[in-house]
């Protein structure tokens, strides 16, 4: 006789059943946090994209204004006028095209031209270092002579 407690031959592939089917839902789940996590990284990075475009197009008005008020016809003037122009040309390329085609992009120039691509990239971060430390200094002084805020000694 059978105990109703004991597993029966039956049990086996309902339970080789259910597994199955507990495996594919946790591959379902799975499938839809990774889709979910890329499609969160794409709206970040198309973010940055806009806001790097922005802060080059920025300063390329701001070249252009250099520009004018430059003597007409002069080296700088024209110099400033074509940093200018290539600024704007970059931002609405950043504009354009997707990051796939972008990275396409600089792989292509980085392979024809290894010691331009290093050169810029070493100007790059010197210029991102110089500008996170001088917005580190800004935010300090502001902090330090924030109203409400007292120093007692010298702390430099």
């Amino acid at each position: 006789m059978s105990n109703p407690n004991t597993p029966g031959p039956t049990s086996t592939p309902q339970v080789t059943s259910e597994a199955s089917e507990v495996t594919a839902q946790a591959k379902i789940a799975a499938g839809d946090v990774a889709q979910n996590a890329a499609s969160d990284a794409k709206e970040q990075a198309e973010s940055a994209k806009s806001s790097v475009a922005d802060e080059v197009s920025d300063v390329a008005s701001a070249l252009r204004t250099a520009a004018e008020e430059m003597r007409s016809g002069s080296p700088q003037e024209r110099t400033f006028g074509q940093i200018a122009e290539g600024l704007a040309d970059a931002s609405d390329a950043m504009r354009n095209k997707d990051l796939g085609e972008m990275v396409n992009d600089v792989s292509a120039f980085a392979r024809k031209n290894p010691l331009v691509f290093l050169g810029g990239a070493v100007l790059i971060g010197f210029a991102a270092t110089r500008l996170a430390k001088a917005s580190g200094t800004q935010n300090q002084r502001a902090t330090l002579h924030a109203p409400g805020t007292e120093r007692h000694g010298d702390f430099s």
